[in-house]
């Protein structure tokens, strides 16, 4: 094995390539990484080759083997590259809710912008300077509380938790609307839901019934969805934290809205 694969990407600095008459130009890692983004964003990980970027370059597959040594560090270099997209402030603000509440809008928003780092999520840890920067920020937010850094580490962990869960449903919803040519509202009527009537009218799952009848949070705007889970989250948070430090805030509520569930067992 090569000591490149003995060493992460971010070890090994970048080598310049030189150019003049008669030479190909140059690249760099940031070139293409760009590259692969971009062929990520419209056509899936699946599409993101060696072979397919040199392409895309306009160079051979084996001259990009000069900036990265496989595809490990492709991947290492594209998800960091989608997670400096993150707009956070140098410093947390003081308020730990809204610094928290802002990575995982923030981690929402880069998710949904590329579903390929959401579905990556868990693999091993990226270490690179962007994915470093906002671990900071996340972790310095909860800093001066009298935590340990493992409760730091574990409450931060939560956040990042939920926030790709919920990015990830949300992504495989649009992936399934787009796919069937159903949104959750049509498919809830029109689909699922003659058989969703025929369950709730068995009496047999009362627990389910009740979420049909009475849940308001699965028929919110998917925006609005992600903000809800995200109280409950934070309240988990604000109980591992000092009294002093920030109480648990009401999760909001309002009128349930109408299921388009219960609208299809009224017509039937």
């Amino acid at each position: 094995m090569s000591s490149q694969h003995n060493t992460t990407i971010w070890m090994r600095p970048e080598e310049s390539e030189r150019t003049g008459r008669g030479r190909r130009p140059g690249y760099n890692r940031g070139q293409i990484t760009q590259a692969a983004v971009a062929v990520a964003d419209e056509e899936g990980m699946d599409a993101v080759t060696m072979r397919r970027l040199a392409a895309e370059l306009g160079t051979g597959a084996m001259s990009l083997y000069r900036y990265v040594a496989g595809r490990d560090d492709l991947i290492d270099l594209m998800i960091d590259a989608a997670v400096g997209e993150m707009a956070l402030p140098t410093q947390p603000s003081g308020n730990w809710r809204e610094d928290l509440t802002l990575v995982a809008e923030q981690t929402r928003a880069v998710g949904l912008r590329h579903p390929w780092q959401i579905a990556l999520a868990n693999r091993r840890p990226t270490l690179g300077p962007n994915s470093l920067r906002v671990q900071e920020f996340a972790m310095s937010a909860l800093d001066g509380f009298g935590l340990d850094i493992d409760e730091i580490a574990s409450l931060i962990g939560m956040l990042s938790d939920y926030a790709h869960s919920a990015v990830h449903r949300e992504i495989g919803w649009l992936e399934q609307a787009r796919r069937t040519g159903m949104d959750m509202a049509q498919w809830m009527s029109g689909y699922v839901g003659p058989y969703v009537a025929e369950v709730v009218a068995s009496g047999q799952y009362p627990m389910f019934t009740r979420s049909i009848e009475q849940a308001r949070v699965p028929h919110l705007p998917p925006e609005e969805r992600f903000r809800y889970g995200l109280a409950h989250v934070l309240n988990g948070i604000a109980a591992g934290l000092p009294a002093e430090s920030g109480r648990a805030v009401a999760v909001p509520d309002g009128p349930i809205p109408s299921c388009p569930l219960n609208r299809s067992a009224d017509r039937s």
